[in-house]
């Protein structure tokens, strides 16, 4: 019997400091890759994220695309990162009127997903109040996701909720009860370890929580982090905590244990996300390995190729086959034996 199979892509900014698209997506030709998750991109005129693009940047980076013989695994949008809450709580994290956010942020979202042919647009579970028990917040924040999901499942697109820390969906146990909440087949959840890791969690809790969320996932955000020694857990993750990302396998997030857990799900979400026009279930790399943040990372194209690496040997360690380039384009460019 055949290992199952995951799609790899990964968040291409990572891997150029200037954020330019030529650079992004010669990285990613170069290491193999024809698919990127998009956030950040300078077109020529400077760094942008990606729900700030205007018309005539998105044609060039679609022109881009087709020289490339790139595609778009996922939207990496914003989505879900502003408060719940209009209250000062002493973090930089804003407050936006959510009637004109779903008006106006969430459509952007999903015409761009549309514009650049993916089904998938990465999003969060919003802010509560920094010292605030996020339980609290569950049917608040399940309520602006489901007017979120109603808007991707009219236009026929995905919404999936990235386990992240400080928001309400902070572990998986959290996330499993908004993906109740909402109860759609719309939203996906969206696992990464070392979100939770740098949480203070073990190995054995980050399994736990992986489990909570197991079922309602669709794709994977893939990095790992070493929790420093005689470090403490204070409640809140801020920027100065966010240093110590390393490639799978050399942190404590047990991606091999989840990996293996996870291989048993596959075949079955592969068919189901091919129903929907999913190619099939993304690894998504996102390493931080140079640096992390609230918005983003920097690996650079060394790190980028290191991640990918230790992801690669991982999954063939665990019986798990992958799919880079696309067969197709394999082809088209004369690459294939």
């Amino acid at each position: 019997m055949p290992n199952p199979e995951v799609v790899l892509t990964g968040f291409a900014d990572e891997g150029s400091e200037s954020k330019r698209a030529e650079e992004q997506l010669t990285m990613c030709r170069a290491l193999g890759l024809s698919y990127y998750s998009l956030r950040f991109v300078d077109l020529g005129d400077g760094v942008k994220n990606l729900m700030a693009l205007t018309k005539p940047e998105i044609k060039k980076l679609q022109t881009l695309h087709e020289a490339f013989e790139m595609s778009v695994s996922s939207i990496g949008s914003p989505l879900g990162k502003i408060k719940l809450v209009d209250k000062d709580d002493g973090t930089h994290n804003v407050y936006a009127d959510f009637g004109k956010y779903l008006k106006n942020d969430v459509p952007k979202a999903v015409e761009l997903a549309q514009t650049f042919g993916c089904k998938l647009i990465r999003g969060f579970s919003f802010y509560p109040p920094k010292e605030d028990d996020p339980w609290a917040y569950v049917d608040q924040a399940a309520d602006y996701l489901s007017a979120i999901v109603d808007v991707c499942s009219t236009a026929g697109v995905f919404f999936g909720l990235e386990v992240e820390a400080n928001l309400v969906g902070r572990n998986g146990e959290l996330l499993a009860a908004l993906h109740k909440r909402v109860a759609s087949d719309q939203m996906y959840l969206i696992f990464d370890g070392a979100n939770i890791t740098c949480q203070g969690a073990t190995s054995d809790q980050v399994f736990a929580e992986y489990r909570h969320m197991k079922r309602g996932t669709g794709w994977m955000h893939v990095k790992d982090y070493k929790t420093p020694p005689n470090a403490q857990w204070l409640g809140y993750v801020d920027e100065a905590m966010l240093r110590n990302f390393v490639p799978v396998g050399l942190g404590d997030s047990g991606y091999e244990r989840i990996l293996r857990d996870f291989k048993d799900r596959l075949p079955a979400l592969t068919r189901q996300l091919r129903r929907q026009g999913v190619p099939g279930v993304f690894l998504d790399l996102e390493p931080h390995l140079k640096g992390g943040g609230q918005f983003g990372g920097f690996s650079g194209p060394d790190g980028f190729g290191v991640a990918l690496r230790a992801l690669t040997q991982t999954l063939d360690y665990v019986g798990i086959d992958y799919r880079l380039t696309e067969y197709g384009a394999l082809r088209k460019s004369g690459l294939s034996g």
